[in-house]
């Protein structure tokens, strides 16, 4: 099938909405919020029009919705099986968007001309296919400067040095939102082509470090449990990079990480918490440690277990999260999975958009021993990358019983060949280890599906304790 490009029928300015996203902030918090009513009440209003599945799921509300706990929750598990009427584009269909990330060639390419599309593997290990328009690109784009804005002259100074230059380190080898979003923003942006570089986060630990050494980042991406082993490297003087920002993302960091991270590295160090269904969820605080949610964007909504707000200082069993740009895949009151604690002050920082801290990503590296008693580290979305990109797996875990030997939970997809689809997966994490010369480690296949966490979730990694 051809995805050749259609005509930009949707061209969407960016400069108005940088210029209101600057505006909002210096506005406070109540031009903010309504910016939000306004904005929630205009998106669900489309998805109604546009989309069969929430028109049929909204026919008994109120014609006006400003008010999100008026709105039933969705999640990933109940919006993939519809996919065909969740979006709003008739144009898209699961097949042809499934075709499409089957191509490793289209990674940042533009499905129909016009859609970005990235997929998930993530914590539960349950594949997602999300699209995303160009008002979404658009309006990350625009809430981008409250990131940076916290780089004083000196930061800025060795950013030049550096020729600002940007390392992410990254799942690369499939159409997550971080590659994807990367290579399509280098096909429309030379300059970022030439500042901007890849490392593949399947890279063995001595390589990636000689290839950052030659590199010299003045901005480090990575995930945050990979951020932990470079700090280590950078530590022990394997490691010799000078960035001006080490910036964490996917999982949560440690607290206790953050002046680790900062004196190895001597740099500002933030965390980003975002995700492929809301990509500009928030902007990160480097002063005070938490993150600040871009509420004339984006609903959160901290929930206990049956759904109900949990107020300020209390820990959240999950997170309800309302995307307010993109409309072609509207996300709306959608259950993230992450447990959440928002500040009930106002954060030292100034900022006065709403503070969080996340308690609910937290993923762990598994660590193997090797002969001579060196340890060999690999960061878990590794094997979330690894695994998400073969056929017939629907859900995975990995568990480490004892420190060499590795136990594979799969659930395989309705129809799949389960022998062919455990050959699949033992080959690609043998060669894996291979790769990590951990080879000695054993592989074994587990009778038991994925078990669930106490708090509802699968853990994708399971460390041995």
């Amino acid at each position: 099938m051809s995805h050749a490009r259609t005509p930009d029928r949707d061209r969407v300015s960016s400069w108005p909405l940088f210029l209101d996203a600057s505006r909002a902030k210096k506005q406070g918090l109540d031009a903010i919020m309504r910016r939000q009513r306004t904005r929630l009440a205009e998106i669900v209003a489309y998805a109604r029009a546009n989309s069969p599945y929430y028109h049929k799921l909204y026919q008994n509300l109120p014609e006006r919705i400003e008010d999100p706990a008026l709105l039933p929750v969705t999640s990933k598990k109940i919006l993939m099986p519809y996919f065909d009427d969740w979006v709003t584009d008739r144009e898209v269909s699961i097949e042809q968007v499934s075709e499409f990330v089957d191509n490793p060639d289209l990674i940042g390419e533009r499905f129909l001309g016009k859609y970005l599309v990235a997929t998930t593997s993530g914590t539960s290990g349950r594949r997602g296919i999300f699209l995303q328009d160009k008002r979404s690109g658009v309006v990350t784009n625009a809430l981008a400067p409250r990131e940076t804005s916290q780089l004083g002259a000196s930061d800025l100074i060795r950013l030049l040095a550096h020729g600002g230059r940007l390392a992410l380190v990254i799942a690369t080898s499939g159409h997550f939102l971080g590659a994807a979003g990367s290579a399509r923003v280098s096909k429309d942006s030379l300059l970022y082509s030439k500042m901007a570089r890849l490392f593949s986060v399947r890279t063995p630990l001595p390589e990636l470090v000689a290839q950052l050494n030659q590199f010299r980042p003045a901005i480090l991406f990575g995930y945050a449990s990979l951020i932990v082993l470079l700090t280590r490297e950078q530590e022990a003087g394997r490691l010799h990079i000078n960035p001006a920002l080490v910036q964490a993302g996917a999982e949560t960091l440690p607290a206790s990480e953050f002046d680790r991270i900062a004196k190895a590295f001597h740099a500002k160090v933030s965390t980003a918490y975002a995700a492929t269904e809301c990509s500009f969820m928030c902007c990160s605080c480097c002063e005070q440690g938490w993150y600040h949610v871009n509420s004339d964007w984006v609903v959160f909504e901290p929930v206990d277990a049956d759904y109900r707000p949990v107020p300020p200082g209390t820990q959240s069993h999950t997170v309800l999260v309302s995307n307010l740009a993109n409309r072609v895949q509207p996300i709306l009151r959608y259950d993230l999975g992450d447990s959440i604690l928002q500040r009930p002050d106002p954060c030292p920082c100034g900022n006065l958009l709403p503070a969080i801290r996340v308690q609910g990503r937290i993923a762990d590296v598994l660590t193997f021993p090797m002969e001579g008693g060196e340890q060999v580290s690999i960061a878990p979305l590794v094997f979330g990358s690894l695994i998400d990109g073969l056929p017939g797996i629907e859900l995975f875990q990995i568990v480490q019983t004892i420190p060499t030997s590795l136990r594979l939970r799969l659930q395989f997809a309705a129809g799949a060949d389960s022998d062919r689809a455990w050959q699949q997966v033992q080959t690609a994490v043998t060669r894996l280890l291979t790769e990590y010369k951990v080879s000695h480690i054993t592989l074994e296949r587990a009778e038991e599906p994925p078990q669930q966490s106490p708090g509802g979730k699968y853990r994708s990694i399971i460390p041995l304790n």
